[in-house]
């Protein structure tokens, strides 16, 4: 019988999305500023997110991240990432970066709307 969870928020989604790569605005900074390509991004979050890592605490997000496949997983509780499913994974994490950190594509050559 499985276990019931506090649902995770848009919010809660996206703090652990920040959580996980907390380091990339400033490891990158000069890069962001200018914009990244998929492969430059990609090859910066592999590096933020190391070959596995997390985080948790009492009352905290728990949160693990994965530099292949760019996955990571985030819940409330302690999560088994053999069987459960990434929040973020691949080029999802790739748009949530630059939904987050603002990084702008320069190989986009659509206008901006806004």
């Amino acid at each position: 019988m499985g276990r019931s969870r506090k649902p995770l928020r848009m919010a809660d989604k996206e703090a652990v999305f920040k959580i996980a790569t907390r380091s990339l605005p400033d490891r990158y900074a000069a890069q962001i500023a200018v914009g990244m390509t998929d492969a430059e991004l990609l090859t910066a979050l592999e590096a933020v997110l190391g070959i596995f890592g997390g985080s948790a605490g009492p009352g905290s997000l728990h949160v693990s991240q994965q530099g292949a496949g760019l996955k990571i997983w985030g819940s409330w509780e302690i999560h088994n990432t053999h069987t459960e499913p990434p929040l973020f994974q691949g080029k999802h994490t790739l748009a949530m970066a630059r939904r987050v950190y603002q990084i702008a594509d320069p190989d986009d050559t659509q206008l901006s709307l806004f």
